[in-house]
């Protein structure tokens, strides 16, 4: 892992570009989105998305990148027996993992989908590009807690540090529900402890970030890798 403080990835890249035997990264937050401006070419949930998590050096010059985050939760949802299609979601987070995962979950068939951030702002721009993208969902950002909702997902990094605060509040949740979190580490969030305490079905953030694993190996030709 290469520790590079936000604002200073641009003198960094052009250190990491001449490295003549490195082919490619995984990059994280606080860096998704500012890694754009610096490449050549993005895939096309990238350019969805305007953000990035893996790049791979091109053979005629320069950087190319993909954003791996949504679908490797849909991935990591799937492989834990939740299958987002028809289903209602609610999430909290419209970051950069948050879009992407919103545009995973929409390719995937959810039913309806509501959104909540600590920016409205940028949930109600996300929910007016899902719109755009599929019709046929139902999007929303007027809901205030998962009552009621079949998934409930949380895409902010709240749960990364002890004194977090939890991103909702566990009372609105009930034990017919699916409560996935995209933390790793550590992966019984406070959030995943409560909704199993009240007998929901959890999926943590491991299986996203082995979900997009996976996809990042192929991207970077890594062959025969499974998480």
């Amino acid at each position: 892992p290469l520790q590079v403080p936000a604002g200073a990835l641009p003198a960094v890249w052009e250190g990491l570009t001449r490295l003549r035997n490195l082919d490619g990264l995984v990059i994280t937050m606080p860096h998704k989105e500012a890694v754009v401006p610096l490449l050549r070419a993005l895939g096309p949930t990238a350019t969805l998305t305007g953000t990035v998590n893996t790049v791979r050096r091109r053979a005629e010059g320069g950087w190319e990148g993909e954003m791996f985050d949504g679908e490797g939760f849909r991935d990591g949802l799937e492989r834990s027996g939740h299958s987002p299609r028809g289903a209602s979601i609610f999430q909290v987070g419209c970051g950069a993992a948050g879009r992407a995962i919103a545009f995973a979950l929409a390719r995937a068939g959810a039913a309806r989908l509501t959104l909540r951030d600590a920016e409205p702002v940028r949930a109600r721009q996300l929910a007016e590009r899902l719109v755009q993208g599929w019709p046929e969902l139902k999007v929303s950002t007027e809901a205030k807690d998962p009552a009621g909702y079949d998934i409930v997902v949380n895409a902010t990094p709240m749960g990364l540090r002890p004194e977090d605060p939890l991103p909702l509040d566990p009372a609105a949740l009930s034990p017919s529900q699916v409560v996935a979190d995209v933390i790793p580490n550590p992966e019984v969030t406070p959030l995943i402890a409560a909704a199993r305490q009240i007998g929901c079905a959890t999926v943590t953030g491991r299986a996203m970030h082995e979900g997009q694993a996976r996809l990042a190996a192929a991207y970077l030709g890594i062959e025969g890798w499974e998480a």
